[in-house]
């Protein structure tokens, strides 16, 4: 298991989906998209991580619905 998140790197993953920036599913891609923003490397790494796990969760989610 990996380590908890802080609320704010939570809250700031969950505003930057919600304004239509496209993250995939690919870590280094999100780095990259991430990179713009003057964060910190440990900050970037942990959003970046984040994200990819959400995005992967939704497409799971999708792929299940569409099952059914």
């Amino acid at each position: 298991m990996g380590k908890t998140k802080s609320k704010s790197i939570r809250k700031s993953a969950k505003v930057m989906n919600v304004e239509g920036v496209k993250f995939s599913e690919s870590f280094e891609k999100n780095k990259k998209i991430l990179e713009g923003l003057n964060l910190s490397k440990k900050l970037r790494n942990q959003m970046a991580g984040l994200l990819t796990r959400t995005k992967k969760q939704e497409l799971a989610a999708a792929e299940k619905e569409r099952k059914k």
